[in-house]
C-alpha cells in the first residue's frame, strides 16, 4: 500500500516590502508614545473573533465501518482531499525537539505512505536533520480545512540509507537538487549575491555530472505508534478516532471532542 508524492521546488515565505517595515516602525513608535498597545490588542483581538472557522458543510464519516489499521484510513481520506481540490493535501507540519527540549515545526511533503510508515526527506545537515539524530521522536500533523479533516502521527523517524536517499534525491528537479548541493541549509545567509552564485555553480556541477548526489539527502520513514482522526464540527461537537500500537496490534479509541 503506497502512494508516491513530489516535493516542492522552492520553499514557502513571506515577502515583507518596504513600506510593510515602515508600518511597524511607526506602530511601534506609536505605542510607545501613546501607550496604544492596549488599543492595538484589541483591535487584533476582535478582528481574529471576525474570521469564520469551521463552517462546513464537511463530508460525512461512518466511524462504525472503520478499517482496522490507520495507514489504510489515512490513504482514503488522503485521496478523498485530492478529489476535493484541496491545495497540496500532501503538505504536512513535522515536528521535533531540540537538545534544549524545544519543539520546532516546518512544512515538508510526504513522499510515501507504506503501512504506517509515513515518507519524507530532507538534508542530515539541516536544524532538523541534526534534532533527529539526537532525537527521533517526530510529530506529524495534516490539516485540510476544506474538509474540516485533521490527522496526527507520532512515531519514531528513521533514516532509510545511502541508496533510499540517493533515489529520492536524483528525482528532485534540477534546481531542488541544485539547493541541496550548497550544503548551507539553516545557514545565516550572507547576501542574495552569494546564495545565486552558490545555486548557480551547483547547477553547473549537475549539468556536467547529472547522476550526483549530496550523502547528507536523506529519506526518512516515520514509524507511527499513534494516529488520531479529526472531524471537526461547526458545533464543536469534533470526532476523534485514535489509533495505538499495542504489542504490534492496532487498538481504537473514540475520543471526547
Amino acid at each position: 500500500m503506497g502512494i508516491e508524492q513530489h516535493e516542492y521546488d522552492e520553499p514557502f515565505g513571506l515577502n515583507l516590502v518596504q513600506g510593510s517595515f515602515q508600518y511597524i516602525t511607526i506602530a511601534l513608535q506609536w505605542n510607545e508614545l501613546e501607550g496604544g498597545s492596549d488599543q492595538m490588542s484589541a483591535e487584533s483581538s476582535e478582528l481574529l473573533r471576525s474570521l469564520h472557522a469551521l463552517s462546513g458543510p464537511f463530508p460525512p464519516w461512518d466511524i462504525h465501518h472503520l478499517p482496522k489499521r490507520p495507514g489504510e484510513l489515512f490513504l482514503d481520506w488522503l485521496q478523498v482531499a485530492i478529489k476535493a481540490n484541496v491545495k497540496e493535501p500532501h503538505a504536512m507540519t513535522i515536528s521535533t525537539v531540540d537538545q534544549d527540549g524545544y519543539p520546532d515545526a516546518r512544512v515538508l511533503i510526504l513522499k510515501n505512505v507504506i503501512d504506517e510508515a509515513f515518507y519524507f526527506a530532507s538534508s542530515s545537515e539541516s536544524r532538523k536533520g541534526r534534532q533527529l539524530e539526537d532525537n527521533p521522536h517526530v510529530a506529524l500533523t495534516f490539516y485540510w480545512p476544506a474538509l474540516g479533516r485533521q490527522v496526527r502521527i507520532r512515531g519514531t523517524a528513521a533514516d532509510m540509507g545511502n541508496e533510499a536517499g540517493a533515489d529520492d534525491f536524483r528525482k528532485r528537479s534540477a534546481g531542488a537538487r541544485a539547493v541541496a548541493m550548497t550544503g548551507r541549509q539553516s545557514q545565516e545567509l550572507e547576501s542574495e549575491e552569494v546564495l545565486d552564485s552558490s545555486i548557480e555553480a551547483q547547477k553547473e556541477r549537475i549539468q556536467r555530472e547529472p547522476d550526483m548526489v549530496t550523502p547528507h539527502w536523506r529519506l526518512y520513514a516515520v514509524n507511527a505508534r499513534e494516529v488520531e482522526f479529526w472531524q471537526g464540527d461547526s458545533g464543536r461537537k469534533h470526532t476523534r478516532i485514535r489509533y495505538e500500537l499495542h504489542d504490534g496490534q492496532w487498538k481504537q479509541h473514540r475520543l471526547w471532542p
